[in-house]
């Protein structure tokens, strides 16, 4: 690639660091500021999604994540990328729900007779969203709204799930939260809720979705840049072709800039192009499915040698909470809580040098402030599976 500058892995790898706020928690941040810094958390474990976002803030503790999202309703519980449960900053709502809903669609496997048409789809939305803005609903209690209101035919009993079958209209979930009809409200128990975003975002409204694409693939690369076209789809679950056609334009435009990164054309925001001067140090501990471990790429970069045999599961990232040491996967650990206490396993994968070792204690007993408890460490082999 001529007159194209060149990234290495470490400069890479240390920017992204210093993006999520893992190089050094912010201070003058709160929870929807690390939410918006990563570009979405993860919560499809919503302990894990309370770790990841506190591990990123000085001073926060779980109970801070729980009350923005359920108080100060500064961060929105919603399907994300890949149609995965995310949270997200409320004050970015209008731009992830105008890209998300402007996304081409996944192909439907399910058998033409069970399948939603586009025409039934736009009315479970409607019927959806109209539900939910009278409050907050199960998803029993909102099944029998959406069929009051759309037909009968919304709840057949058609799509097979988890050994029984779920009713016709539960195929919309995420595209209805895509379109910014629905979003998680506060369990009522052990019972999931649902709510509309209307409700709790004053104001919101989709943003186009040309502008809304832009504007994600902007607060992708300033987290996870450079990357490459095709790495934006299989964040987005999206065609390749889709996805590099896309980046083209944008190139044309002048929003990005593309640049060599490890022998593959990759691109950065036009105008934050700046690497840090050094390469990624410290240790850090990241739960399951912390969106560094998830979104990073290459892989092999970030996963190198043994890292990928012990902290992937079938090449898929975040089903192992994992031990960074210089900005790569280098082991695992678990956390188990046992009363106030919190009994932590780490597996380093290499042995840790004394000043590792002085860091890791410090960053067990971070998560321990963050829990809640009292942490205890022990260096050991992890037993625990893969999470699904």
């Amino acid at each position: 690639m001529t007159n194209v500058p060149t990234v290495e892995w470490p400069r890479a790898a240390a920017r992204r660091l210093e993006r999520h706020g893992l190089a050094a928690p912010a201070k003058d941040a709160g929870p929807a500021d690390a939410v918006a810094a990563m570009c979405g958390a993860h919560a499809q474990l919503m302990s894990a999604a309370e770790l990841s976002v506190a591990l990123r803030l000085k001073g926060t503790t779980r109970a801070g994540v729980r009350e923005a999202l359920w108080t100060a309703r500064t961060l929105v519980k919603t399907y994300g990328p890949r149609g995965t449960v995310h949270l997200l900053p409320a004050r970015d709502l209008a731009m992830w729900t105008g890209a998300l809903s402007a996304l081409p669609g996944v192909r439907n496997l399910h058998a033409p007779g069970v399948r939603l048409t586009p025409e039934q789809t736009d009315q479970v939305v409607e019927a959806v969203g109209d539900a939910l803005l009278e409050g907050e609903l199960t998803v029993e209690e909102l099944g029998e709204a959406v069929t009051d209101r759309a037909g009968a035919w919304a709840g057949d009993l058609v799509v097979p799930a988890f050994g029984g079958m779920w009713p016709r209209w539960r195929q919309a979930m995420d595209v209805a939260a895509n379109r910014g009809a629905l979003c998680f409200g506060p369990q009522r128990g052990r019972k999931v809720t649902y709510t509309n975003p209307h409700r709790l975002v004053p104001g919101f409204r989709p943003l186009g979705g040309t502008a809304a694409l832009t504007a994600l693939v902007e607060a992708y690369l300033r987290s996870y840049g450079p990357a490459t076209a095709q790495q934006f789809a299989q964040w987005t679950a999206t065609p390749r072709p889709w996805a590099t056609e896309l980046f083209a334009s944008l190139e044309s435009q002048g929003r990005v800039e593309p640049v060599d990164f490890l022998g593959q054309r990759a691109w950065l925001v036009a105008g934050d192009t700046a690497m840090p001067g050094a390469p990624p140090s410290g240790v850090r501990l990241l739960p399951y499915f912390d969106a560094f471990t998830v979104g990073c790429h290459p892989r092999e970069a970030l996963f190198p040698g043994r890292a990928a045999q012990r902290a992937l599961s079938g090449g898929q990232a975040g089903n192992f909470p994992v031990l960074i040491v210089d900005g790569e996967v280098a082991g695992v650990w678990h956390q188990r809580r046992s009363g106030q206490k919190i009994l932590l396993t780490v597996e380093p994968l290499n042995p840790l040098t004394p000043g590792q070792l002085r860091e890791l204690d410090e960053q067990v007993e971070r998560v321990g402030h963050i829990l809640e408890g009292r942490p205890e460490l022990t260096i050991g082999t992890v037993t625990v599976g893969a999470h699904a």
